[in-house]
């Protein structure tokens, strides 16, 4: 019943032309990585900007301020890439991206929000925190977070992927 609401809110949301989904993947204990975590990530003013606000909002109502982490920066700049290129705003590859994090970076839980079209920082934390879905990832029991926020360079929209993970 939660994927259904879920999908028919996401929907809606392309009707308007503002797209945004979540979804979550829970891993095993130990893991083992034989991969390298990707160390290095420059950040933009929009992701910088949108991290502080979901960590001003979090710890506005009691919760940790998440720590960032390059590696799932990195792994959410993939999937706008992916999405830019395929025209679509999806989680296709999340549980790829998620089996990564928590192979690489050793995380137990993971969560993605994702959204195209919102000009704000402000404008994209406030529909996420109005859908059910997305309020839950940024209200979850995580410790490190990731966020990238890319611009396709045909429409001018803005894609943005927020993984968060619990170490």
């Amino acid at each position: 019943m939660k994927k259904i609401m879920r999908t028919m809110l996401f929907i809606v949301t392309l009707v308007t032309m503002n797209a945004c989904s979540a979804d979550t993947a829970e891993g095993k204990e130990n893991n083992t990585s034989t991969e390298k975590a990707v160390t290095s990530y420059t950040y933009n003013d929009s992701e910088l900007e949108t991290m502080q606000l979901i960590n001003n909002y979090r710890v506005s109502i009691g919760l940790n301020a998440l720590e960032k982490i390059n590696h799932i920066s990195y792994e959410c700049e993939e999937h706008n890439k992916y999405m830019i290129e395929t025209n679509t705003v999806n989680h296709d590859g999340f549980v790829s991206r998620s089996n990564d994090i928590m192979t690489v970076l050793g995380a137990k839980f993971v969560g993605e929000n994702v959204a195209y079209n919102y000009r704000t920082s402000d404008a994209v934390l406030k529909a996420w925190l109005e859908s059910p879905g997305h309020k839950e990832n940024i209200e979850g029991n995580y410790t490190h977070f990731g966020i990238s926020v890319t611009i396709d360079p045909k429409t001018g929209y803005k894609y943005y992927t927020n993984i968060f993970a619990r170490m």
